[in-house]
């Protein structure tokens, strides 16, 4: 059936109707699971959807509003706006301590990774207090930019003495520094005490992680400690809101008030 079909009879009319709405649709929904899409989801205008279907805008926008409606699209406005693909988020889970990788395999997602630095830096007041050595002692700080199925989720800067890993930084960083630090040098981190606040992204951020300035990122500082409740990693880590979500476990017996 032609989208320009001619008109009849109102139920005629509104069939087709129906019938040019679903084949917009289904065109859209195709557009999304095949990927063709830039990194950060943007579909392409209304204007361009509905020359490319050879269809008016009203029908485009009226497809648009259902799938928003349903929870597949979301709208943003300004100069930088237009409409976007809801992406799952990726959880990050306090209840047990494992590296992004592990969390991103275990929920289906392809985890990768952008070394953004990596060097040797004396340690700082803040970061000597976190992991009880002396200030200025020198430590490995790793920037980097983390990845879920080539989106950019997060980004995190974390601090290990070099006394615990040596020639850390001529292996390879681009995946789990946990899973790094056990093969390699025999240290495991077995727990963590994270805290976490709101922010919002600066300018470098937003460049890092392909997001307005101004846009809402969790803050996480976190201290990962060995058996012998030993610190082993200093981080702070950023992770895009629209992108993460983090769960807690809460345990013990509920009292009664009073």
């Amino acid at each position: 059936m032609s989208v320009r079909q001619a008109e009849a009879d109102p139920v005629t009319r509104a069939e087709n109707s129906r019938a040019i709405r679903d084949t917009v649709e289904q065109h859209i929904t195709e557009l999304i699971s095949v990927g063709q899409l830039s990194e950060d989801g943007r579909l392409p205008t209304e204007r361009e959807l509905a020359e490319r279907l050879a269809v008016s805008r009203t029908t485009v926008r009226q497809v648009l509003d259902r799938l928003e409606h349903e929870g597949f699209v979301y709208r943003r406005r300004g100069r930088t706006g237009g409409t976007f693909v809801t992406r799952p988020r990726v959880d990050i889970d306090f209840g047990y301590l494992a590296g992004i990788p592990a969390y991103l395999r275990a929920q289906g997602f392809r985890p990768g990774a952008h070394v953004v630095s990596a060097r040797m830096v004396p340690a700082d007041d803040t970061t000597a207090a976190a992991l009880r050595i002396p200030a200025a002692t020198l430590v490995y700080e790793v920037v980097r930019i983390r990845l879920a199925d080539e989106v950019r989720i997060s980004l995190e800067t974390a601090r290990i003495p070099v006394s615990l890993a040596p020639n850390l930084l001529a292996q390879p960083l681009d995946d789990s520094i946990y899973d790094l630090l056990t093969d390699r040098y025999g240290v495991t981190c077995v727990k963590a005490v994270e805290r976490m606040v709101a922010v919002l992204a600066d300018p470098e951020q937003s460049r890092l992680l392909g997001i307005k300035v101004g846009d809402p990122l969790m803050a996480i500082e976190r201290i990962a400690f060995d058996e012998n409740d030993h610190p082993v990693e200093y981080s702070n880590d950023l992770f895009r809101g629209d992108r993460t979500r983090v769960i807690a476990w809460a345990h013990g017996a509920v009292r009664a008030a009073g």
